[in-house]
């Protein structure tokens, strides 16, 4: 029973069931990781600056400052000991002068899951043969667009989002959504940023399969059995404000930037809160040189936590990278702590990005 108890905790923590529509806290929250090295080393504070491939992720707006025929990214993250493992692909064309398109693509996964739902029989009879895997994924596709406006240092751009959850045979989920962005550059030194995640709300249809023995699994430890069913993602509002400046005329420069992430499904363990809308402040800043490197730092997820003697200590989420440019490669490292301070959880994280100049067969 103990192995059948495992296996159940899985195939609850992957998913939850529904049985009309809701909008729980932390719904697609894998969505909220963020894309890129050098975005999580700066605390996921970008929404103003973002200006490349990864800005279909972060605020599609920013894609207009795609400057290259095509922007390729690629990201790899494991967490928890390399147990989740996180991947993104990223694809930005630059139309003209104007306008530029992306897509981009999402997982976020745990293989090799052991479903011992089977293991003992009725009688108590244990079979380790009757053990299988599973693999608990989700997965989200963005096809972005971004254009500039009339008004000089104004940009729009939105993304149209297909999330698909999977729990090996047990549940699946379809969602869509829309995200809408703006930035506006004020200048040489100033920027600002904001962008409207899951602006219509997204809509997961959640549909289960659970034969006669997981299903006893759920009866026999007096939990529900999930009915099909559907999950509401609320809208996110992240607005954030950027500054650059040079430290003299060697090429070096120093940037800072920073965001609200202002969420709307209710009171979260956030620094702002209330019973409506809470707010994680998100902090970056940047050293660097010319364009060739430069190092970062950020802090995220400030938040208050209850200690064992129901005393409260304020934790945040550190993280540090690096950044290196030699010509058309973009190559960045972050350090990040995805824990508190109790419970340090740390993660190495790189990203490529490569950009392209147009064939010249196709220039002809």
């Amino acid at each position: 029973m103990t192995h059948r108890i495992i296996a159940l905790a899985i195939i609850l923590l992957s998913t939850t069931a529904y049985t009309q529509t809701v909008a729980p806290k932390y719904s697609n929250e894998f969505l909220a990781i963020g894309v890129g090295a050098d975005a999580l080393g700066l605390g996921n504070a970008v929404v103003a600056n973002t200006g490349n491939v990864m800005s279909g992720y972060w605020n599609p707006a920013g894609l207009t400052r795609v400057d290259k025929w095509l922007d390729v990214g690629l990201m790899h993250s494991e967490y928890f000991a390399g147990i989740a493992k996180y991947d993104y692909l990223g694809l930005a064309h630059k139309i003209d002068q104007k306008s530029a398109i992306a897509f981009s693509a999402i997982r976020f996964g745990v293989d090799d899951i052991p479903n011992t739902t089977q293991l003992i029989d009725n009688n108590g009879n244990v079979d380790y043969d009757k053990i299988t895997t599973f693999t608990a994924a989700d997965y989200a596709f963005l096809l972005s667009y971004a254009r500039k406006l009339k008004v000089e240092g104004l940009s729009l751009g939105g993304s149209f989002k297909v999330v698909y959850r999977k729990v090996g045979d047990f549940a699946k989920s379809w969602g869509f959504g829309l995200d809408a962005g703006l930035q506006y550059q004020r200048g040489q030194h100033w920027k600002f940023g904001a962008v409207l995640r899951d602006a219509t709300s997204t809509f997961n249809a959640w549909m289960f399969t659970l034969d006669d023995a997981t299903k006893e699994v759920f009866e026999r430890t007096n939990n529900e059995i999930p009915q099909n069913g559907l999950e509401l993602t609320m809208p996110r509002l992240i607005i954030g404000s950027y500054a650059k400046y040079p430290l003299g005329k060697k090429g070096i420069y120093f940037a800072g930037e920073i965001n609200a992430d202002i969420t709307t499904d209710g009171r979260r363990n956030t620094v702002i809160r209330s019973g409506v809308f809470s707010v994680d402040p998100k902090m970056g800043i940047e050293f660097g040189f010319k364009n060739y490197v430069a190092v970062r730092a950020g802090i995220t997820n400030m938040q208050f936590v209850k200690n064992f003697d129901d005393s409260k200590s304020f934790n945040v989420q550190p993280n540090i990278g690096i950044g290196l440019n030699l010509k058309s490669v973009y190559l960045d490292y972050a350090f990040t702590d995805i824990g508190d301070a109790s419970v340090a959880l740390y993660s190495h994280v790189v990203s490529l990005r490569v950009v392209l100049n147009k064939p010249k067969s196709m220039t002809k």
